[in-house]
């Protein structure tokens, strides 16, 4: 009996395992097993600087892209910048696959913020997380050109990747690289 309860839990465990891979959407999918590289096409909205780039080759990341993208996704009110998560890129480029606009560019509207500015960024009602995942280079606020935005919202909550905000009245959609949560 306990070798019966032994094989039933292997097949339980792995059947859950496959119903999970199921439930990925098809195109994110492949992007997480095709080895391919990824490019991303990003205006700073604040700035006006625009990168392309393919901050991943197929098989490692390319620090030098990464770090032009960190300069982009920089705290531009302090001229702070800091190592984003790379996780960070891989979610948007994944979006943007799946959404089918990967030849239309990321409009970024905030990217990493300092803690000061993110403490003056404030105030009542304004949304702004004291303990933001911004200062931590893990977040992004967005819009994809051509896109709209409560599609950019519905693609990343079938992702389950990190959390998700969504700011209508703004024209942004946060994600991070945190735990999958939603508001």
């Amino acid at each position: 009996m306990n070798e019966i309860d032994k094989h039933r839990r292997k097949w339980l465990a792995l059947g859950s395992a496959a119903m999970g891979i199921a439930l990925l959407p098809s195109r994110a999918f492949a992007t997480l097993s095709t080895p391919r590289p990824r490019i991303l096409v990003v205006n700073n909205l604040n700035t006006g600087e625009t990168l392309k780039t393919e901050f991943f080759d197929g098989k490692r990341y390319n620090k030098d892209e990464l770090a032009r993208l960190n300069h982009l996704f920089r705290d531009y009110r302090a001229e702070k910048v800091k190592s984003i998560d790379p996780a960070l890129f891989d979610h948007l480029y994944r979006l943007q696959v799946m959404l089918g606009g990967a030849n239309k560019p990321v409009q970024l509207i905030s990217g990493y913020r300092s803690l000061a500015t993110n403490n003056s960024m404030r105030e009542p009602g304004s949304g702004v997380a004291k303990h933001s995942y911004h200062t931590l280079g893990q977040a992004m606020d967005f819009h994809i050109q051509g896109i709209e935005l409560s599609n950019i919202r519905k693609a990343a909550l079938k992702m389950r990747m990190g959390g998700v905000g969504y700011y209508p009245r703004s024209n942004f959609v946060h994600i991070d690289t945190g735990p999958a949560r939603t508001w």
